[in-house]
């Protein structure tokens, strides 16, 4: 009988939205495949998921980053998208930069000139707007719905709060 042994890839994401609502998308051509999803990528031996993260962020971006919380960790069996007998983790992170943004941000998704592995470019979107099967990934999804779950429950008590003030002055 052949031993069984765990395989499991770890990746580590950053959430980073700006004051318009917007959430910050990567969009690769990696592996020869088109990929939108959020900023990040998979951690490496001996590292931590924030460390992974900020390393993430120095390599695609230049640019430092901060841990504002966590967000979602996958909570269920999810096979690999690209590698056969291996379960994906996936770990998400409110983030900010600590600096103001000094790469790219593109309007239009894919904006590179070919189809080349390695390539990415970054733009903001709604998170209102964003289409759940706009995400490559089925985890990325799952946390875009609860992106505007959240979204909507925060607004929901600001608007609560406007309420309360309102009727405790009157």
């Amino acid at each position: 009988m052949e031993p069984k042994t765990n395989k499991f890839i770890i990746r580590v994401y950053g959430i980073f939205i700006n004051q318009t609502d917007e959430v910050l998308l990567s969009d690769e051509f990696m592996l020869d495949t088109k990929m939108t999803k959020f900023p990040g990528g998979g951690m490496n031996y001996g590292e931590g998921p924030i460390d992974c993260l900020k390393r993430e962020a120095w390599e695609e971006m230049n640019q430092k980053i901060e841990i504002i919380n966590h967000f979602y960790t996958t909570d269920y069996f999810q096979p690999a998208y690209f590698f056969e007998g291996h379960q994906l983790i996936s770990i998400y992170y409110l983030t900010r930069f600590i600096e103001p943004i000094n790469f790219k941000i593109s309007t239009k998704p894919f904006d590179f000139t070919e189809m080349k592995n390695g390539n990415i470019s970054f733009r903001w979107q709604k998170i209102k707007d964003i289409e759940e099967d706009e995400m490559t990934f089925p985890i990325d999804r799952k946390v875009i719905l609860k992106l505007k779950a959240t979204r909507t429950l925060c607004l929901m008590i600001n608007i609560i709060q406007i309420i309360s003030i309102f009727i405790v002055a009157n």
